[in-house]
């Protein structure tokens, strides 16, 4: 790997942060702390920074991929929620029981399982106890939880933040070294511009390459329709073209390629942003509600699909909400058309893995 910035790794050598992290890091190799295995196949899907890196279009990518093989589970630890311990989703569960990215997984794919606990080991344990258990399992956000010993790592580094030019906590963004990338079976470089230069992917290859010769993939987001997630806006056309005025609601970690995105179609926006995971006031939902009625013209809100899993399980929002607003879609795409070979390359992995 190449040599990262002085002060970067100045920062990192003073910081206490990087001495637990890495003591821990190494109490695992050594078996000083014990990683669990399973008879299935277990796929990690994570970071090593705090913030969006694209973890659920992701997870749900390997879902498309996977759920007409194997009967999958996705097990997360549930951030934001208000319980503890162990919760498998039903038809009746709410959001706050299970968090906000869960719910929508299972709001989407209603045929697998969901289920979080913020002890991953008894969550595996609890599934496979289940009386029809999965035959694979998709670990959310689980790349520094290593009491569970997964058998195919994928690492997601976001493209907009560069990993070899952050710190560790509380300096920077780093849940661990550089040298946790080490432990990663495949590395995808997320949330590139379709158009990404030759030279942009060189760099990442080089400072992105591992011991291993881990493989490395570049993806894309690509934004899709707009659709209603109240049944009082089903009737009403959403247009995001030129004309059109849109207040934007995001409680996500970084709104801007939204924004962008929408700018783009021609689409005039206005910006309502909440800090990431955020859970809505009464005074906010008004708030966003007069400022919508304040907007003249041809208008409509646009929201992720992350935050209308939280906004409809909202017991009285107003009815000038439900009546315009629309969640957009995002779906992930590989760049230079490597995405069969990506699919392979798991599909392969995950069928050594039952063997």
């Amino acid at each position: 790997m190449l040599k990262r910035a002085v002060s970067y790794r100045l920062l990192d050598a003073i910081n206490p942060y990087h001495w637990g992290t890495s003591v821990r890091n190494k109490a695992f190799e050594c078996g000083l702390l014990k990683s669990t295995s399973f008879d299935i196949p277990v796929i990690c899907i994570g970071n090593i920074t705090v913030g969006g890196t694209g973890k659920t279009p992701h997870t749900e990518y390997l879902i498309k991929l996977l759920c007409n093989i194997y009967k999958v589970a996705v097990l997360s630890r549930g951030y934001g929620r208000k319980s503890r311990g162990y919760h498998k989703a039903t038809d009746k569960t709410t959001m706050p029981m299970i968090g906000d990215e869960p719910f929508q997984i299972k709001s989407k794919f209603k045929n697998i399982t969901v289920a979080v606990d913020e002890k991953r080991v008894h969550g595996i344990e609890q599934l496979l106890n289940e009386d029809n258990p999965p035959q694979l399992i998709l670990l959310d956000d689980a790349y520094q939880h290593r009491y569970v010993k997964a058998g195919l790592n994928i690492l997601l580094v976001d493209n907009n933040r560069p990993v070899w030019r952050d710190t560790l906590l509380p300096l920077g963004r780093l849940r661990e070294s550089m040298a946790g990338i080490e432990r990663a079976d495949i590395i995808i470089v997320t949330k590139c511009p379709p158009d990404m230069s030759e030279k942009c992917k060189e760099d990442c290859r080089q400072m992105l390459q591992t011991k291993r010769g881990a493989p490395l993939f570049f993806s894309t987001m690509r934004y899709g329709t707009p659709y209603p997630i109240f049944p009082e806006a089903a009737g009403r056309e959403c247009k995001t073209e030129k004309g059109c005025k849109i207040l934007l609601l995001t409680g996500i970690a970084k709104p801007a390629p939204l924004k962008a995105e929408l700018e783009h179609r021609g689409a005039e926006v206005t910006l309502k942003q909440f800090a990431d995971h955020h859970n809505f006031s009464e005074g906010e939902i008004k708030n966003i509600a007069e400022s919508f009625d304040k907007i003249n013209g041809e208008k409509l809100i646009i929201t992720t699909e992350k935050d209308a899993a939280r906004l409809t399980s909202l017991p009285s929002l107003p009815q000038i909400i439900k009546e315009n607003i629309f969640a957009l879609p995002i779906e992930v795409d590989f760049l230079d058309g490597r995405r069969k070979e990506f699919d392979t390359l798991v599909t392969e992995k995950v069928k050594s893995l039952i063997n």
